[in-house]
């Protein structure tokens, strides 16, 4: 798929694979094996915002992927995600869904969404917002079909 195809169809909560087509080096090369490990690995679709156009600029839509999170003494330090623009010439499937009755817990980031956790049912989303307070956060159920809407720039109807 291209990025333009999971920025349009693929759920937050969806595990991503994203690959630029080539094989991995082997392991004695290892600054090209680096090099290969950032354009080719997993992540979490965690969120997304429409493009926007102007007079004079214009930029594409993009989606975030949540790839790692780093921690020390159980406190997370380091978040890494990764930002795709729907032009990126990467190739990209989705891996696993969220599951049917999953709770999202989302809160806004301009007129995007961004995952802060997903939760197993209703009852655990409750008790994780509970303990971790996010300003203007809402719980989204996952449903069957999980419908994506999504605009592809700023104050368009999705």
């Amino acid at each position: 798929m291209s990025a333009f195809d999971i920025y349009c169809h693929a759920p937050l909560g969806a595990k991503i694979r994203f690959s630029n087509g080539e094989p991995r080096p082997p392991d004695r090369f290892t600054r090209k094996v680096r090099a290969w490990e950032e354009d080719n690995g997993t992540g979490t679709l965690v969120q997304w915002s429409p493009g926007s156009e102007n007079a004079t600029w214009s930029s594409p839509p993009t989606f975030g992927l949540h790839i790692a999170t780093y921690a020390s003494s159980g406190v997370p330090v380091i978040v890494l995600r990764r930002i795709y623009s729907t032009t990126s010439q990467l190739q990209f499937d989705i891996v696993e869904r969220p599951r049917v009755d999953m709770a999202r817990i989302l809160t806004a980031i301009g007129e995007g969404d961004d995952l802060q956790h997903l939760a197993e049912d209703e009852a655990a989303a409750q008790s994780w917002l509970a303990r971790h307070r996010y300003h203007g956060a809402r719980i989204d159920m996952v449903g069957d079909p999980d419908a994506v809407s999504r605009p592809l720039l700023r104050g368009q109807a999705a």
